[in-house]
């Protein structure tokens, strides 16, 4: 090798879905960020955006690199798996556990794609200095130039704001929103690119806090299920002071700890990793709040990033949320 990735440029959250202007439109997908490489003497690298090689995990887009793209190669872009006409992100963590021989079984059962969106490295060039407009023409002609069906695909890209607004109507297959790039801008690691997330307001019932029942500090969720059981459906991010004085006034620890619906459970610190447990206190589930949410679910159907707490409803019964899974 002569060269390598560089570390991928990272992005910032924003509130607006409006197009900036000078800037280009992706969408962004649920799925895993990776950098793909293909050098001379037919080594392919697929980096995940900490560093771990997943190259093994996914062969059929290492084939795909080697068919597709010519040595010398380096792409930013989007692993993603679909099932059933939607983006299954827990089909893609479980290709993760595979190597080897299951790997190959994985990758016929739930075939992986590479969502290719920047180009780093082409031609025995590194790319990172241009501009991402003269990056992302480059990208274009290197798919026009081999357009064959891989497991490779080019991420759409737009400068118009009513392209960009219609993306956001894709969330049933598993859109979470939009990229804004910056079209005069290198690729640097910094956080520059710009991201929204798609959110909807909906109703939960708070079954558990951390901190205290007197001050908690945030809510752990749930939603009765079609069989009456209390299902866990997500956490939500830190409660503003405010919100934690009303919910302070509104809970009480249920009357039997034994016979709370999440008894004996226990709940991870991390979002989608195995950390350390959370120190939680059960309360009675009788509270209803108003939370914002994306659009990403794990297996199970729960919110696989936190809810953002909009306000307490004392207008509401438990009974009123909506279902869990829905």
């Amino acid at each position: 090798m002569t060269w390598s990735l560089p570390q991928p440029m990272l992005t910032v959250a924003v509130d607006s879905p409006a197009l900036p202007a000078g800037y280009a439109a992706e969408p962004k997908w649920d799925g895993f960020r990776a950098q793909l490489a293909v050098y001379k003497g037919g080594r392919v690298l697929l980096r995940s955006r900490q560093g771990t090689d997943m190259t093994g995990s996914f062969p059929e887009i290492r084939t795909a690199g080697l068919v597709q793209l010519p040595p010398d190669t380096g792409l930013d872009g989007e692993l993603v798996v679909w099932e059933a006409g939607r983006l299954a992100f827990a089909r893609l963590q479980q290709r993760l556990a595979h190597r080897g021989t299951s790997a190959g079984q994985a990758a016929r059962q739930w075939p992986a794609h590479y969502v290719a969106f920047d180009l780093l490295h082409y031609g025995g060039s590194d790319l990172t200095d241009w501009p991402y407009w003269r990056r992302r023409a480059a990208l274009e002609a290197l798919f026009a130039e081999r357009a064959l069906p891989t497991a490779l695909t080019l991420c759409p890209s737009t400068t118009d704001p009513a392209a960009a607004k219609q993306w956001l109507a894709w969330t049933t297959a598993g859109l979470e929103g939009l990229c804004f790039k910056r079209l005069d801008e290198p690729y640097r690691p910094v956080r520059s690119w710009k991201k929204y997330k798609i959110r909807f307001t909906t109703e939960a019932i708070v079954g558990a806090v951390t901190g205290t029942p007197a001050a908690p500090r945030t809510v752990l969720l749930g939603r009765y299920d079609h069989a009456g059981h209390l299902q866990y459906t997500g956490r939500s991010t830190t409660l503003s002071p405010a919100v934690s004085r009303t919910l302070a006034q509104l809970l009480t620890p249920p009357a039997e700890a034994s016979l709370h619906p999440w008894a004996g459970w226990t709940f991870s610190a991390g979002w989608g990793t195995q950390r350390a447990e959370l120190d939680v206190h059960l309360v009675r589930p009788n509270t209803v709040i108003e939370v914002a949410v994306d659009v990403a679910r794990d297996a199970a159907g729960r919110w696989r990033h936190p809810t953002r707490v909009h306000r307490v409803r004392t207008d509401i019964d438990v009974a009123q949320v909506p279902a869990f899974g829905e």
